[in-house]
């Protein structure tokens, strides 16, 4: 198992892989993140602000990098913390991309690892969509009486179905004791 075994293994990771320089200047990328940049028609050879469609990266004409907001960005940061410190680092993070008539919010856990290869040192910047579970932890609108929830659309849904759409989730039913109390009393002080 060699170089093209590796290759394989590297292009079947479902997440977005970036090899980047110290200047976060994409070399390589698996074919996650391939599809991704097509996506947004990014490319190799960019910064991964500029690829990505970074809101601050056209800030300046420098690009990804020189903006005013760029020193706190997380992408950017985590290169620098693995190449300063040597070791793997993770942040989760939100990205303004943008895209279509206003920027989209992207939330990614971002990890870079520290890498050398042919004497260059390189990171590894995986690059994972945690949008789904940021929603999850968000505050969700609740009606105080029926108990639907209201969604970014302002329209209302059952819990259940909100839940099952929003995160693939399937539900069973049953009663728990005070509602078998309430509606069936004949069977409340009964033993399972």
């Amino acid at each position: 198992m060699g170089r093209d075994f590796n290759r394989v293994v590297y292009d079947a990771v479902p997440a977005p892989i970036l090899v980047v320089d110290q200047d976060v200047v994409i070399i390589d990328h698996n074919l996650a993140a391939g599809e991704l940049l097509a996506t947004l028609g990014g490319e190799k050879g960019r910064r991964a602000g500029e690829a990505l469609h970074c809101l601050h990266a056209s800030e300046t004409p420098q690009g990804c990098g020189r903006s005013p907001s760029c020193p706190d960005c997380v992408v950017r940061g985590s290169v620098n913390a693995c190449f300063q410190r040597g070791g793997v680092t993770r942040q989760k993070a939100r990205l303004d991309l943008c895209g279509g008539d206003e920027p989209a919010p992207a939330y990614l856990l971002v990890t870079a690892a520290p890498m050398e290869y042919q004497g260059r040192g390189l990171a590894l910047l995986i690059l994972e969509d945690i949008g789904e579970l940021v929603e999850l932890r968000r505050l969700l609108p609740i009606c105080a009486r029926c108990k639907k929830v209201r969604d970014q659309h302002e329209v209302w849904h059952q819990v259940e179905s909100y839940l099952s759409k929003a995160m693939d989730i399937d539900f069973t039913h049953g009663l728990c004791p005070e509602c078998v109390a309430e509606l069936y009393p004949q069977y409340a002080d009964k033993p399972n």
